[in-house]
């Protein structure tokens, strides 16, 4: 059977008053795992119980217990600095419902719903409450699939042929030995991706990355992750990646063009994120909006507050 990672309410100090024991829960969680506000049911007493599995990068886990609502807010984004993704697939009998990037989700049992831990996220359900996770690092998602945040927050039905053979697929390799192999363990990653795509949308058609194989394949994923390490740099540029793989600018943009987004608009969504996550983290207090900006790789102020509007619905000394 796969190594499983437990943490449980039950394993802390009994002589703890309920309200004690979920204040020392949350905060364990928060330091351990994420960093998310709980509220717990008043109709039974505390009880929160996580198992978890890991399967490559991805994770797979299952939270139960008396936890009622769930909010990660800008604060806690920054706090953690986390920006996967996770798929929720609700176990209960009761409705979860939720809301990340303007809309607004209800699944049922054995529905499920793609969401971020990059974007403000809420969900709320009963007074006792048990969902699946399917933890997904951000690149491994944004190098596979073509504008996977459209996805976010949009329920899955119970009847989806592809969430039903994810769902399978994951408790057999729960059931099964511990995987060891790199090709194994790469080729079970990779059914697992797969999967999640066909289940959210994000694979078929033509919102499905062409040529996921292959020397293609490999530059884009070198070509992505450059973008992602030099992005504050104001002079980068697809020219200059270019030039340091050896390969044409019309190329980087070509298949930049494949994934949905091009090369302006991934630099400019990479430095408004770095943009929030300095405005909100404490240990930027001291910092004036505009060296923010330059931080994260703004040369023109201007267009950094115009940007940060239209992404985020405010201006940036909102979040001060």
């Amino acid at each position: 059977m796969q190594a499983k990672t437990t943490f449980s309410s039950s394993s802390l100090p009994s002589d703890l008053s309920e309200k004690a024991k979920f204040s020392l829960w949350q905060e364990i969680h928060n330091d351990q795992i994420w960093s998310v506000e709980y509220r717990i049911g008043e109709r039974a007493p505390f009880h929160a119980e996580i198992e978890a599995f890991a399967v490559g990068e991805l994770v797979v886990g299952q939270m139960a217990g008396t936890i009622k609502q769930a909010n990660r807010q800008s604060k806690n984004i920054a706090s953690d600095g986390r920006d996967g993704y996770l798929l929720l697939v609700n176990k209960s009998g009761s409705e979860l419902r939720g809301g990340q990037v303007g809309r607004e989700y209800g699944i049922g049992l054995g529905e499920a719903a793609l969401v971020s831990a990059a974007e403000p996220l809420k969900m709320f359900g009963n007074d006792e409450n048990k969902w699946m996770n399917l933890v997904i690092p951000e690149p491994v998602l944004a190098r596979s699939f073509a504008a996977v945040n459209d996805m976010l927050a949009k329920p899955i039905s119970a009847d989806n042929e592809a969430l039903n053979l994810l769902i399978r697929y994951c408790r057999l390799l729960e059931a099964g030995p511990l995987l060891n192999s790199a090709d194994v363990i790469e080729h079970a990653t990779g059914t697992i991706i797969d999967l999640i795509g066909l289940a959210t949308g994000a694979k078929g058609g033509a919102t499905e990355l062409a040529g996921t194989r292959g020397l293609r394949a490999a530059r884009l994923a070198a070509i992505l992750d450059r973008i992602k390490l030099g992005f504050t740099n104001p002079r980068i540029s697809a020219q200059s990646i270019a030039e340091s793989m050896g390969l044409s600018a019309r190329y980087v943009h070509d298949l930049l063009a494949e994934t949905g987004l091009g090369f302006s608009e991934r630099v400019l969504e990479f430095r408004l994120q770095m943009a929030r996550r300095m405005l909100v983290g404490g240990q930027y207090r001291h910092l004036l909006v505009s060296e923010i900006a330059l931080a994260a790789g703004f040369g023109d102020i201007s267009y950094f507050n115009r940007s940060f509007r239209r992404r985020f619905g405010a201006p940036p000394n909102a979040l001060r």
